[in-house]
Order: C-alpha cells, then sequence, then structure tokens
C-alpha cells in the first residue's frame, strides 16, 4: 500500500488539478503528503552566466529581484495547498535545485511522484505543454510518475491498463497493485497485437496478475498495430479516471514511451499517466 507522496507546486492548470489529486490520494490511502516548490536558485540567480564590465550590479539587482518573485509564488502554491487541503496535513518542502535533480533527489524518500503536464517548476519553459522535467524523471528516477493534465477530473470513470508483456509493462502493473492506486475503481486491460490470440494471452496475463492482488481486472484483447489510438478510443470510451503504463521498449505497445509516441499519448490522454520504467 502507498504510504508517501510526493507533488510539485506551481501556478499550472496541470499542476493544481495534481495537488487536488494528490491530496485525495493521501486522504484516501492515509499515504503522507509533501507538497514541494522549486525555487531552482541555479538558474534564477544564473551563478555562471557571464557579466561584461560594469554590469555586476544590474545582475545583482536583477537576481535579487528574481529570486524574491520565485519565494513569492513558492508562499503563493504553499498557501493554495492549505487552502484546498482544508484539514488535511502535508509536509512543505522548498527544493532550491534544478526542477531535474531536485525532484529526482526527493522523489527518492517517496512511493510517487505526482505533477502535472504542464508544469514549468520555477524557471523552465514549456512551449508544447509537456513538462520538461519528465522525460528526466523517468529515464533516470526510481519511482513511477503520476502525470496530470490540466481541465476538470474524470468523474465515476475506469482505470485502463496498457499491457504488452515487456518487463517495464509487468513493472508498471506490479506498482500500481502493491501502491493499491485502483480503489474500488473498475479496471481494464488493453493489449495490442498483429493477432487477437496473442494479444488476448497478454491481456489474461496481466488481468490474471492483478485478480491475485485483489483488484478486479477485465482483459481487452485488440487486433492491430496502432497502440496508441487504441488506448486513446478506449480511454475516451470508458472513460478511464487512470491510465497505467510501463515504458521504454520499442515494439507493440512499447513504442509509446519513445519519441513522439510518448508526447502524443501524453498529451492527448483525458486522464492521469501512472508511468513506471
Amino acid at each position: 500500500m502507498i504510504r508517501s507522496i510526493l507533488v510539485a507546486l506551481d501556478d499550472t492548470e496541470g499542476a493544481q488539478r495534481a495537488r487536488d489529486l494528490a491530496i485525495d490520494l493521501s486522504r484516501r490511502t492515509g499515504a503522507a503528503l509533501t507538497a514541494a516548490t522549486v525555487l531552482d536558485w541555479p538558474h534564477v540567480r544564473d551563478e555562471h552566466e557571464a557579466v561584461p564590465a560594469g554590469a555586476a550590479a544590474f545582475k545583482e539587482r536583477r537576481d535579487a529581484a528574481r529570486a524574491k518573485r520565485a519565494e513569492e509564488e513558492a508562499d503563493t502554491a504553499f498557501a493554495a495547498c492549505t487552502a484546498a487541503a482544508g484539514d488535511a496535513a502535508f509536509t512543505r518542502l522548498r527544493l532550491t535545485d534544478s526542477p531535474e535533480p531536485a525532484l529526482l533527489a526527493a522523489g527518492a524518500a517517496h512511493d510517487i511522484i505526482v505533477l502535472g503536464r504542464d508544469s514549468t517548476l520555477g524557471l523552465q519553459d514549456c512551449p508544447d505543454g509537456l513538462a520538461p522535467v519528465i522525460e528526466a524523471l523517468l529515464h533516470e528516477g526510481a519511482r513511477p510518475l503520476l502525470v496530470v493534465p490540466p481541465g476538470p477530473p474524470v468523474a465515476g470513470g475506469g482505470v485502463l491498463v496498457g499491457y504488452d508483456g515487456s518487463i517495464p509493462a509487468m513493472r508498471a502493473i506490479q506498482l500500481f497493485a502493491l501502491l493499491g492506486l485502483a480503489g474500488e475503481m473498475p479496471v481494464r486491460v488493453l493489449s495490442v497485437a498483429e493477432t487477437r490470440a496473442e494479444a488476448q494471452r497478454m491481456a489474461d496475463e496481466a488481468a490474471g496478475y492483478l485478480r491475485a492482488h485483489d483488484v478486479a481486472a477485465e482483459a481487452l484483447a485488440v487486433e492491430g498495430a496502432r497502440p496508441v489510438d487504441a488506448l486513446l478510443t478506449e480511454a475516451a470510451a470508458m472513460p478511464a479516471a487512470l491510465l497505467v503504463m510501463g515504458a521504454f521498449e520499442h515494439t507493440g505497445l512499447r513504442t509509446l514511451f519513445t519519441g513522439s509516441a510518448t508526447r502524443r499519448l501524453l498529451h492527448a490522454a483525458p486522464c492521469p499517466v501512472f508511468v513506471a520504467h
């Protein structure tokens, strides 16, 4: 069962929804909640910036203003989290390193990292709506992510598990089951393969594993070669309140978390995505 949750705060819509989801998950499971802001001093203060002669005073004033703004934004985010949490307790954490190393280090002490898919986290740009830190946390981190899109949550939805038999997919469903994230939601396992028989075999394998962990799961086999389309179609039809996936392989569903397929799924998913590698 999940014991600790780390949620990254900022003022983007996805981050605010991630905050609310993390609070609800903490309430439901009893897991300790840590809410973190990223001040990103290395970039706020531009410690390695080359400064022309006579410009040191200007840089000092500029950096001080940026640092003050970062502190004010952190205070605002903590205040909003306090209001959203009500009587639910949480721990405040001010991270001063850049987003990637800061969240990698803090995440090691938690069971899961929750963040908005459009989070900017300090001074990071997010021009395409996908937080740059997500890739680093998936490649280098040891904890699963819950990536939360902007927009209202899905009411009364279920869990959609994408499964291809790969080791990352096996890890993802294991963590999903052991952390107890299904709650009372119905769970559907979708597998895509060139033949329906192979897709059915994989879906049955994953559904059987989940049922062994007291998670009621239904197997769904799809014949074809377009797993992203199949997942998005099924997620909309259910509707899915959570999508569970593995990461970093190269065939079938395994292409989901490499290159353009990754971005397409994360951009288009109508619900939070639980992803492990």
